[in-house]
């Protein structure tokens, strides 16, 4: 199984999804981790040249064409993994990684090795209201 962790400084989960430069990648093989691997991520900093999508009234960010487009290109970097684990993220970007087959889980633990040992230990609490 393999566990992405969206993250600004390679240690901790970052609060926000779209603007890490990174994912940590740990390999977990019988319950242990075995590996840990950073890669780029696409995120703000790589799509800053695009313009803001004005939303219609009541219309939810991440969800326009555009926005679509740039969270496969965020989760290019993910697609061998089965979970992701983010601070907090948009609910687009959410609903994509599922809809990439990655169970996407919002927490406030900020410690990635933390974060992890929970989740394999089923004691990792789910942050809904992280999602934005």
């Amino acid at each position: 199984m393999k566990i992405a962790t969206a993250s600004d400084d390679g240690r901790n989960i970052s609060q926000h999804f779209g603007r890490a430069p990174y994912f940590v990648v740990l390999t977990v093989d019988d319950g242990k981790v075995t590996a840990k691997e950073t890669r780029s991520k696409a995120g703000h900093q790589v799509f800053a040249a695009h313009e803001p999508v004005k939303l219609a009234e009541g219309e939810r960010h991440g969800y326009d064409a555009g926005s679509q487009s740039r969270h496969a290109s965020m989760a290019e970097a993910i697609l061998d993994c089965q979970v992701l684990l983010a601070g907090g993220m948009g609910w687009g970007a959410y609903e994509a990684m599922q809809g990439y087959g990655i169970e996407t889980i919002a927490t406030d633990v900020e410690n990635i090795d933390e974060a992890v040992e929970l989740y394999l230990a089923g004691k990792l609490a789910i942050s809904m209201d992280r999602l934005h």
